[in-house]
């Protein structure tokens, strides 16, 4: 999973992409990530339900939300 892009939810934002910055194993309590805007941190995760994928940039303003990779609420919401 490492490099990947995640959505964390944000109280002020709603959603915050951040990229994997180390790779999370089964068990693991947290998903270490870095922010947009460089900030680097360890985020508490529930194995059962790991934080939505991001779309890859070259489906971002997509008419047709079909078309998505992924579709869920942070996805929806920045296309």
């Amino acid at each position: 999973l490492q490099y990947n892009r995640v959505w964390i939810p944000d109280n002020e934002e709603v959603w915050q992409s951040a990229e994997i910055t180390k790779n999370y194993k089964a068990g693991d309590r947290f998903l270490h990530v870095q922010l947009e805007d460089g900030t680097e941190l360890s985020y508490a995760v529930d194995p059962a339900a790991l934080p939505p994928l991001r779309n890859p940039d070259i489906l971002v303003g997509e008419n047709d939300l079909t078309a998505l990779s992924y579709l869920h609420e942070p996805a929806v919401l920045h296309n």
